[in-house]
């Protein structure tokens, strides 16, 4: 698919998605902070792979809020086996995917009288179903749907008065983050006009992420092509991709390994290794040398001359990545980076051989954008 029709896809599938779906997320925004005010979790569970990279996006955001201010939220990722275990009355079920695991997962959920909430048909109480036949379209847009919910479920801890048994506090105290909800009004008893204006949020927010996917992929269409011929040459020859990233970034370098061991058909699986997967060798790393060097000890340990790596960062200057990157350049890897705002020093000193840059200071805007150029990529690498 070329650039130009890959930017429409999305902009096209995102408009309906969210034009059926944006009421029902600012319902569910409402409903989440009522949970998670009475002390309720959220927990996320998944099928496959690709799945539970999104399971463990959504725990990180929630648990790690990048916006300064913001509370921290209780969020888990589970196997779908121990949900049954895991989740109470007050929390919030996740479902990623579909299948008698999450199915199973789901009603053992709703049982326990969690509020629950799927992206596909499994039995949830909220279902949002992306129109599109396009896996990595879909999960694009869930990504998105997902960081709106967390973006916006904030609002209503700002309107406290909207909350079941909470007291009403100032109005409309969105302080120095009020620039992220420019459409609320300061109604402390009106919820219809509270979910009237998260609604109309939801939509700013996924034309927004709609915006910057077409620009990241059309500004970036040149180095997503050379990106994907030296991944083509890298596995032809026998190589393995290796991916890393931190945080959010590092579940965007999970996904692209399930992309590529376990990639929807017809793409062929590829061989690849998640650096941000195993915690025992992070914290280990971490502990008895320094962060720094946490994925450079595994490109040391798993690269050979002619793999690649590709690396996720939002800021273009976390010192782990540099280190990865620099040490890959000197074993002889070929090297792909995934970086915002405007590159960092990823861009700036030339520390990648293919840098794919998503120009905005928006950290789920930006991982939004990513997932899109990484999709892309993988296609392009499979294409004559």
């Amino acid at each position: 698919m070329g650039a130009a029709a890959a930017i429409d896809e999305r902009v096209a599938c995102g408009e309906r998605f969210f034009a059926a779906e944006h009421e029902g997320l600012s319902r569910f925004c409402h409903a989440m902070a009522e949970r998670f005010a009475r002390g309720g979790r959220l927990v996320a569970f998944g099928s496959t792979p690709a799945d539970v990279s999104d399971v463990r996006h959504v725990a990180v955001e929630f648990v790690h809020p990048v916006i300064v201010g913001k509370r921290a939220l209780p969020a888990l990722g589970v196997p779908c086996e121990d949900a049954a275990l895991l989740v109470g009355a007050d929390d919030i079920a996740m479902a990623f995917g579909s299948g008698a695991g999450v199915e199973g997962a789901v009603r053992a959920s709703r049982a326990a009288g969690a509020l629950t909430i799927a992206f596909a048909a499994v039995g949830a109480e909220y279902e949002l179903g992306v129109p599109t036949d396009d896996p990595f379209i879909a999960q694009e847009q869930v990504e998105t749907a997902y960081h709106v919910l967390w973006e916006l479920v904030h609002v209503f801890f700002e309107h406290r008065g909207l909350l079941a048994g909470r007291d009403e506090g100032p109005r409309h105290d969105t302080g120095a983050s009020s620039f992220l909800y420019p459409f609320l009004s300061e109604s402390e008893h009106d919820l219809d006009a509270v979910l009237a204006d998260v609604a109309g949020s939801v939509l700013a927010k996924a034309g927004e992420a709609a915006a910057l996917r077409a620009t990241t992929l059309g500004e970036g269409r040149e180095v997503l092509e050379a990106a994907a011929r030296s991944l083509r040459a890298c596995v032809d020859g026998g190589g393995h991709v290796l991916a890393l990233g931190n945080g959010g970034s590092a579940t965007d370098a999970m996904d692209a390994v399930a992309d590529l061991r376990r990639p929807p058909p017809p793409l062929p699986p590829r061989p690849a290794i998640d650096l941000a997967e195993d915690p025992s060798i992070l914290t280990a790393v971490a502990n008895d040398v320094g962060v720094g060097s946490m994925f450079a000890r595994q490109v040391i340990a798993y690269g050979r001359p002619g793999d690649a790596l590709l690396a996720f960062s939002t800021s273009g200057g976390s010192e782990n990545v540099l280190a990865a990157l620099a040490q890959a350049r000197r074993d002889g890897l070929v090297t792909i980076a995934f970086v915002g705002y405007g590159g960092g020093r990823i861009l700036e000193d030339e520390l990648a051989d293919h840098v794919v840059v998503t120009r905005s200071e928006h950290i789920p805007r930006i991982q939004e954008a990513q997932a899109s150029a990484w999709h892309v990529l993988r296609g392009l690498m499979e294409g004559p």
